[in-house]
């Protein structure tokens, strides 16, 4: 079943972010892959992202360390 959100979410939604990631590469990216991501290329993936509001300026480390972890547990929880 397709991901897809039909609410605008932001940087503080990490959890939606990695919902919507996983969705977009599904099982091509297991977790080595996902913590192997330059930052900059995850950053253009999320803002590519249907319905992400947030800009390009508000990004930073944090958010995008936050969402990578997310996007690996999202990847666990679909590998049971």
């Amino acid at each position: 079943m397709s991901f897809e959100l039909d609410l605008p979410f932001n940087w503080a939604d990490h959890e939606d972010i990695a919902m919507g990631l996983y969705d977009k590469f599904g099982v091509e990216f297991n977790e080595s892959k996902i913590y192997r991501i330059r930052f900059t290329e995850l950053l253009d993936w999320i803002l590519e992202l249907p319905n992400f509001v947030g800009k390009r300026e508000d990004c930073n480390e944090s958010h995008l360390e936050q969402i990578q972890a997310q996007w690996v547990h999202e990847w666990r929880d679909n590998q049971k």
